[in-house]
């Protein structure tokens, strides 16, 4: 499935930066937006932007044109939308605060997984 293999590519993409708790959020059977939530920490405004940067990057070489990117200019939480997966690149405080993984994983065992989960 194409969708997977852009969570491998994005994740291939957040450890190339180092990002920090990398989590895969399956949100297939809770939403039609998007197949996959995938979410990172960075350290610091410049780490989360250069992340996103280079998620952007990466997608783009491998003709995933990103369909938005929010947040960049403040760094603290970026998203970026590539249709069937969205990624969050968060300051942990920011991340802690929001706790993504809890709200899309309501109702479902094992919905969110660290990234070196299986399929």
């Amino acid at each position: 499935m194409q969708s997977k293999r852009l969570v491998e590519l994005t994740k291939k993409a957040l450890s190339d930066l180092k990002a920090q708790e990398v989590t895969v959020v399956d949100v297939r059977k809770l939403t039609s937006i998007t197949d996959f939530m995938v979410i990172a920490s960075g350290s610091s405004n410049r780490h989360v932007r250069s992340i996103a940067d280079h998620v952007i990057e990466v997608a783009k070489q491998k003709g995933h044109e990103p369909l938005g990117v929010e947040g960049h200019e403040h760094g603290e939480w970026v998203l970026v939308d590539l249709a069937d997966v969205v990624v969050h690149i968060m300051q942990p405080g920011i991340r802690d605060f929001y706790k993504l993984e809890s709200l899309w994983s309501v109702g479902k065992e094992d919905a969110a997984q660290p990234a070196s989960g299986q399929w």
